[in-house]
């Protein structure tokens, strides 16, 4: 299965892509929150980027999901910022504090070409919805470099729908996480009341584009959409709303129902935030993934 970025590239399409990007950059309208920014001037908007590629780190990775691992790991890019204000994000050091370093474009396709080089099954951009400009900027010069392993857009889930349309056919494969099904929370845990609204729209673009995940006959993702959702304690992300919308999405859904969650960064400044997530919570969780008819589990297929 060859990549729709390829026949992107080959049409002129991909060109075209960058352009438009560029373009909503001006007054920048890449994520939901429309900040307006003219980023192509060096203003800055809640992202704290402007168009070059920023990258904390590059490397084969073993920790993500069973379908994108493999035997040789996913090929993970990490991008400095976000455009998420998560208040126990853990990798604050890269997405608030600014960890990385700003390459060039030619790098950044370096870098792609470098992690296939290895052996890796895809290419993993780690929050990309900021840095979506510069990875198409970057991609058409990793295509004529050889680059031919699928995409994965790994983001926070706040995504615009607008600007996913105009990506239509660079990423083979959407991995947004779903925090929160409470506006409340939301905004007051990442800075974005209307995170709920958004990630569902996002999502539901997102698997109109790609449909359910699909994988080769060594259990590798090709194709498709892969949720994630951390388990947060006391239930504030309202985990069983968020099932269900991925379940009435569609039952063929794979999902990551994480308990990994830990008070990290400023999670102290919340009573409810300052313990890690019981056995009990993550279980509940499970079970009503179960008994809202989802099958494809990760870790539990």
């Amino acid at each position: 299965m060859t990549p729709a970025y390829v026949e992107l590239y080959n049409s002129g399409r991909l060109s075209r892509c960058a352009e438009e990007l560029f373009e909503r950059l001006r007054r920048c309208s890449l994520c939901p929150h429309r900040c307006g920014v003219n980023r192509v001037e060096g203003e800055r908007g809640l992202c704290r980027s402007g168009i070059g590629p920023i990258v904390s780190s590059f490397n084969a990775h073993f920790g993500e999901e069973s379908p994108l691992v493999g035997r040789c790991g996913s090929g993970t890019i990490f991008f400095t910022n976000c455009n998420l204000g998560c208040i126990f994000c853990q990798n604050y050091d890269i997405s608030h504090l600014g960890r990385g370093e700003e390459v060039s474009y030619h790098r950044l396709a370096e870098m792609m070409v470098s992690l296939q080089g290895k052996g890796c099954h895809n290419i993993n951009f780690v929050t990309p919805t900021h840095m979506n400009y510069a990875i198409v900027k970057a991609l058409l010069e990793a295509v004529p470099m050889g680059l031919r392993v699928p995409l994965v857009y790994n983001s926070g889930g706040y995504d615009a729908v607008e600007t996913l349309s105009i990506l239509e056919g660079v990423y083979d494969i959407y991995m947004p996480d779903f925090k929160y099904m409470d506006q409340e929370t939301a905004g007051r845990l990442s800075g974005a009341p209307d995170y709920p609204d958004a990630a569902m729209a996002a999502i539901r673009e997102m698997h109109r584009q790609v449909g359910d995940l699909v994988m080769d006959r060594n259990g590798i993702a090709r194709r498709g959409l892969l949720v994630r959702h951390l388990v947060l304690p006391n239930n504030i992300a309202a985990t069983d709303r968020v099932i269900n919308f991925i379940a009435d999405l569609s039952p063929d859904t794979y999902i990551n129902i994480m308990d990994q969650y830990r008070p990290e960064y400023r999670a102290g400044e919340w009573f409810d935030l300052k313990r890690r997530v019981t056995l009990k919570e993550y279980d509940d969780a499970v079970e009503h993934a179960r008994a809202s008819g989802l099958t494809r589990i990760d870790g539990l297929i």
